[in-house]
C-alpha cells in the first residue's frame, strides 16, 4: 500500500475511533486491541496520531514499532525516543504516559507476548533487516 492510502486509512481510523470512543476501530480482528497513540513531531513539534495494536501488561501498555517490516522505523516511534511523553487512548479513556524502547530482556519476554495476540509481527520481524523495537508505555504518575 502506497503512504498516501496508508495515511489517509490512519487519519480515518483515528476520526472514527475518536467519534466512537473506540467502538469502531478499537480491535483489529478478535485478539487484537487497538489503542490511539499521540505523540510530538520530533521536527515538527506538531501533535501526531497514530492507531496501534496493543499487549496490556499490568500498569503498562506495549506496542510494536513494525511499520509492516519496513526498512525504517516508524515516525510515532522516532517521535517518542525523541521525546517519550506521549498520550494514549483506549476505548474514551485517555492517559499520559511515558514510551522506553524495550531492553533486550525485554523484548525477548515481550515479544512472544505480541506476537500471540498478532502472529503477523513475526512475518514483519522476517521481511526487514532491521529490529523492530518493542515499546513500552507507562501511565505517567499523577
Amino acid at each position: 500500500m502506497n503512504r498516501r492510502a496508508l495515511t489517509f486509512l490512519s487519519r480515518l481510523h483515528v476520526v472514527l475511533y475518536r467519534t466512537s470512543g473506540g467502538r469502531l476501530g478499537g480491535r483489529f480482528g478478535k485478539k487484537a486491541p487497538v489503542l490511539l497513540l499521540t505523540t510530538t513531531g520530533r521536527k515538527s513539534g506538531k501533535q501526531r496520531t497514530t492507531p496501534l495494536l496493543y499487549v496490556e501488561e499490568p500498569g503498562q501498555y506495549v506496542v510494536i514499532a513494525s511499520v509492516g517490516g519496513a526498512p525504517k522505523h516508524p515516525a510515532w516511534y522516532l517521535n517518542v525516543r525523541d521525546n517519550p511523553a506521549a498520550t494514549i487512548q483506549i476505548g474514551s479513556r485517555r492517559l499520559a504516559v511515558s514510551a522506553k524502547t524495550a531492553s533486550p530482556e525485554e523484548r525477548a519476554r515481550l515479544w512472544p507476548l505480541a506476537t500471540q495476540m498478532y502472529s503477523g509481527y513475526d512475518d514483519y520481524q522476517a521481511k526487514t533487516s532491521r529490529e523492530i523495537p518493542v515499546v513500552i508505555l507507562t501511565p505517567a504518575a499523577v
